[in-house]
């Protein structure tokens, strides 16, 4: 039995594992090894909680740890989901809704260019439509 695969939502699922799995490698400091610390954006967990900081000026500064860490396994979990296909549809959904909320906690604490830099809107809607991928092949 062959199994036919959509490589325009492999490419998708990959592109935002990828994107996920790179922003936690700079957090850990992977990247500032490999280019040096002028290539990184945080370089280090106490930069990334730091910028947390800045996202969520509302959160006090001794939860702040707990944001960022949790950001960070979110990141990982989703990244390998996606990565090895395992429960598509829920992790496509999922990681739609944390581009979403780290988007509009850039727009509301930056400003409404920041997340468009970034193309997190971008991602956020890549992994929605990840999430209807199967309502597409409805009457095909």
């Amino acid at each position: 039995m062959t199994k036919n695969i959509n490589y325009i939502f492999l490419f998708a699922r990959v592109a935002i594992a990828l994107g996920f799995l790179s922003a936690v490698a700079d957090r850990f400091g992977i990247w500032t090894l490999l280019l040096g610390s002028e290539n990184v954006v945080w370089g280090n967990m106490e930069s990334f909680t730091a910028y947390t900081g800045v996202l969520l000026p509302w959160v006090p500064k001794s939860f702040l740890p707990l944001f960022a860490w949790t950001a960070t396994i979110a990141e990982i979990v989703l990244g390998v989901l996606l990565l090895i296909g395992f429960q598509k549809r829920l992790v496509a959904l999922v990681s739609g809704i944390l581009l979403l909320t780290f988007a509009l906690a850039m727009v509301t604490a930056l400003n409404v260019k920041a997340p468009f830099d970034y193309s997190v809107f971008a991602a956020a809607a890549c992994a929605f439509l990840l999430y209807k991928e199967n309502d597409s092949k409805v009457g095909k």
